[in-house]
């Protein structure tokens, strides 16, 4: 329940996510690859037991506010999530049959099965809200008018970017808006697709459109980006497993026309760059002086980005937007210029990604709970609840597991090639049994236990120097930092990982820990003879609404 608490969808993050939490894991470090947290999270979902009698419990009686939520996708949802517990009148109105949004439309279901969102959806419509599905939103203006106390816009960024290049037009049979034909996908519309097929775009979309056309009959399916390898918006994973499926990727390349014949796609023409940075890094594509390109093709699949629509909100309602047609909205509290209304996820800031909608929600869920009370949305904003609490169980016990494993990361099992590429509904990566998530999970150094040291109860034996595997810990004269990072037992090269400085122990030293390459083993812990260093659980709970904040 922690990781549902969190991240609302556990089973469906644990899937897609752009795991932006693993290039902070400390594993990564001390060797190549960090732990596998966000599969580790897909095994907690996929392997619990029911938890129907763990969900909030719904107040019999209402609080007299009614919120509606425009669009059923991540962020919408996590605000349902939150706010129905405390009392609300919940209402998620989407164009769409079921919930989801674009997690359902945009993401293969070989990636992101039905049934999983379909369990994590229905656990957030279990909580008493009203969903009115089906139906389009075409005026705010009149939603306004049915007297909502507060409304939240979470319609995700769902128009794709086109390119406006000659034979766009004359060939536009077989030209497609990535985003739009993943959808007609999902929805059954679409099951076939051209033997020979050039998406363009390198981002997540892209790779979703190159393996879903691998699976429709494209036999030779080709990613053309004008960016290097390196720079592709794509996740790593997502690129290695489009390359898994014979799906080549070609860099550096820019197109020029869509070629035809009597209406007909037969190709197109790119022009080839290459990279060149100023005195200040900045990258710019120049031409390569190479011949043009002519790649044949039936079918053109354009995922070059995603734009944010709202034509369905009139401009005398008191929302502003920017130059790029954007609502001005706030950072922190998520409230656009019409107090009532909120925006989150795409249709907020733009295109990002899932868990970046989802903490959206939990923070729009706050600031509607604080706007319904009269309560200010920043002053009155809760923080964080910080715990740190002694894993000592006595001399040399600690209630953790301390062991550091020498594992490299396990690979996650997928379904074998052949049998994937002839269904496009079947899931491709199997996950983590519990074994094998057992075993990555040892991998983990313990971020949530802190070394903890008192000043008063050290006596400078140099006890824990001794005993310390990675040389981390320090007795020195004191200095600047610069000076000190060259005074270290181990060589301190992260200049973004503070150093831990002691207060003037009683020889005038100080204690110099560096965190970058501490492993949190508890020996420095266990050999300190007079209880100097303990090993404590740091636990850091986000805020949320009703939780924190206020109740009047």
């Amino acid at each position: 329940m922690v990781n549902w608490v969190s991240n609302v969808f556990p089973g469906v993050l644990g899937r897609v996510c752009d795991r932006p939490c693993e290039p902070a894991c400390r594993r990564g470090r001390v060797e190549e690859q960090p732990v596998a947290i966000c599969r580790l999270k897909r095994v907690a979902a996929d392997y619990k037991s029911d938890i129907s009698d763990r969900l909030p419990t719904i107040p019999a009686e209402k609080n007299g506010k009614r919120i509606a939520l425009i669009g059923a996708g991540p962020a919408s949802l996590t605000v349902a999530r939150d706010l129905a517990p405390l009392g609300y009148d919940i209402t998620v109105i989407d164009e769409g049959r079921v919930g989801g949004g674009m997690m359902r439309t945009q993401i293969p279901k070989f990636r992101l099965p039905d049934d999983v969102l379909d369990e994590e959806c229905g656990y957030i419509e279990s909580l008493g809200i009203t969903t009115r599905y089906g139906e389009r939103v075409n005026s705010l203006k009149e939603l306004l008018s049915e007297n909502y106390d507060a409304i939240f816009v979470g319609t995700g960024a769902p128009r794709g970017r086109d390119l406006d290049i000659p034979g766009r037009m004359e060939a536009s049979a077989n030209i497609h808006l990535g985003i739009d034909w993943l959808s007609s996908i999902s929805f059954g519309h679409i099951n076939s697709i051209g033997k020979r097929v050039i998406v363009l775009g390198g981002g997540n979309t892209a790779m979703d459109c190159c393996r879903s056309a691998r699976r429709l009959g494209g036999e030779e399916v080709k990613v053309v980006v004008r960016s290097g390898f390196k720079e592709m918006k794509a996740s790593p994973w997502e690129k290695d497993d489009a390359m898994h499926e014979d799906i080549p990727i070609l860099n550096f390349l820019v197109p020029k026309e869509f070629t035809h014949e009597a209406g007909k796609l037969t190709g197109v023409v790119f022009e080839k760059v290459k990279a060149e940075y100023d005195a200040k890094g900045r990258r710019s594509l120049v031409h390569a002086g190479e011949p043009d390109v002519h790649i044949p093709a039936d079918d053109v699949l354009i995922a070059v980005g995603q734009e944010n629509a709202f034509p369905w909100i009139e401009r005398d309602i008191g929302i502003e937007f920017d130059k790029w047609a954007m609502p001005v909205v706030d950072a922190t509290t998520l409230r656009s210029t019409n107090e009532k209304v909120f925006f989150g996820g795409d249709a907020a800031f733009g295109p990002k990604n899932i868990i970046w909608a989802v903490a959206n929600g939990h923070q729009a869920a706050i600031s509607i709970d604080l706007f319904c009370q009269g309560l200010d949305l920043q002053t009155d904003r809760p923080g964080p609840h910080v715990t740190l609490a002694s894993q000592k169980m006595g001399i040399h016990e600690w209630s953790y597991d301390n062991e550091i494993s020498n594992n490299l990361r396990l690979p996650v099992p997928h379904a074998e090639k052949a049998a994937s590429l002839t269904n496009i509904n079947a899931e491709v990566e199997l996950g983590f049994s519990p074994h094998l998530a057992a075993l990555e999970a040892t991998r983990c150094l313990n971020c949530d236990i802190q070394t903890v040291f008192s000043d008063a109860l050290c006596i400078e034996c140099d006890g824990c120097t001794d005993i310390c595997p990675v040389d981390c810990i320090t007795f020195t004269e004191n200095g600047e930092e610069a000076d000190l990072r060259t005074r270290l037992n181990a060589p301190s090269h992260n200049l973004t990982q503070d150093l831990y400085v002691s207060g003037e122990l009683k020889t005038g030293r100080i204690l110099v820990k560096d965190e970058d390459v501490c492993l949190h083993c508890g020996l420095c812990a266990e050999r300190c003879p007079t209880g100097a260093w303990d090993m404590q659980n740091f636990l850091l709970q986000s805020a949320k609404a009703g939780v924190s904040c206020s109740r009047s």
